[in-house]
């Protein structure tokens, strides 16, 4: 395969100047490793003196799902603890005699469970993360489950609780322990984030409470307002630490690093498992826009400006971090960048 440098880096460049965001960092790479990286723009535009690194640390938004609860769920099943076709009902004290409780895993990783489709977890439940866990555990469903594929927030905050009620542990415990450390992704976490790392990180929206940007802290309400740990986002990463999970993807057994998810949970997510449904889908990850099924190219966005590709048949990964929400929440400039990215990436 072979990728264009010089273009990514000219259609990088061309989103500084049109303000889609303020800067940007990206990579590509192998199972073998980073075959090319780059960085454009500034940090912040109130500081234009200090630029974009490779080390600027990005709210990952909902990579978080794939970074945090798909590898924590892929790990709970990989030991056996987890059977993805199972009824939640059926072994989980919490849901059982509620709806959620005939949804199986399965469904919320395709996003076909029918859960509601948007958060509002303080308007419903309040502030208080018990009452939020319980109102979500016990609520209505939107519409019958394996009806629809319909992209919620809602599947991985219920999977996050799952993979918190199978382990015994809070979910940035989990992740850190199965994931993050085993990967040697030091520098992912959930926020917020102490000083020193947040003097690096990306700014994001304008908070209207304080009239600054979002710095260290969750841009996601709902991660602010469960103390910034949670399925849906929270977590904070930077390029290598994605560099390094997408790498690990591709060749796990070739890797001398071992996280609790392997090469079989990997293979079953990056398939349709959405039959006939529209649009297609995985477990969590779905075929980029603009790709064939047998281009075999996968991606998972989050709503800051990040963004992170695979594909097993053309052995390649790709990452693109941005801080576009600094800006806006307009998706359609980003969206252009992005799919011009990929098809450069993945020539």
């Amino acid at each position: 395969m072979t990728y264009d440098r010089d273009r990514i880096e000219a259609l990088l460049d061309e989103g500084v100047r049109d303000k889609v965001y303020p800067g940007a960092v990206w990579a590509l790479g192998d199972a073998t490793g980073t075959l090319a990286r780059g960085t454009t723009g500034v940090l912040d535009p109130d500081e234009p003196g200090v630029p974009m690194r490779t080390d600027t640390v990005f709210d990952a938004a909902s990579l978080t799902k794939i970074l945090a609860v798909w590898s924590s769920i892929g790990a709970l099943w990989e030991d056996g603890t987890l059977d993805l076709d199972q009824p939640l009902g059926s072994f989980w004290q919490e849901v059982t005699g509620h709806p959620l409780g005939s949804v199986t895993a399965r469904q919320l990783l395709t996003h076909t469970a029918g859960v509601p489709l948007r958060a509002q977890l303080k308007n419903l439940y309040g502030t208080d993360p018990y009452e939020i866990r319980r109102g979500v555990l016990q609520e209505q469903l939107h519409r019958t489950p394996g009806e629809a594929v319909e992209y919620t927030d809602r599947a991985a905050l219920i999977l996050g609780y799952l993979a918190e009620h199978l382990s015994g542990q809070p979910l940035d415990q989990l992740a850190t322990i199965r994931t993050w450390l085993p990967l040697s992704m030091t520098s992912t976490r959930f926020g917020p984030l102490p000083a020193s790392l947040a003097t690096r990180c990306a700014p994001t929206e304008l908070d209207q409470d304080t009239d600054t940007h979002l710095k260290g802290v969750a841009h996601d309400f709902s991660a602010r307002l469960l103390c910034g740990v949670c399925g849906i986002a929270g977590a904070f990463t930077v390029l290598d630490d994605l560099a390094v999970f997408l790498q690990y993807m591709l060749a796990p057994a070739a890797s001398q690093l071992r996280a609790g998810f392997g090469i079989e949970w990997i293979n079953g997510s990056l398939a349709i498992e959405t039959g006939q449904l529209q649009p297609a889908r995985g477990l969590f990850w779905h075929p980029a826009p603009g790709t064939t099924i047998e281009e075999d190219v996968w991606v998972h966005y989050g709503f800051t400006g990040t963004g992170m590709w695979i594909s097993p048949t053309k052995d390649r990964w790709a990452v693109l971090l941005t801080n576009k929400l600094y800006y806006t929440r307009d998706r359609a400039p980003l969206t252009d960048v992005r799919n011009n990215f990929r098809e450069l990436a993945f020539k």
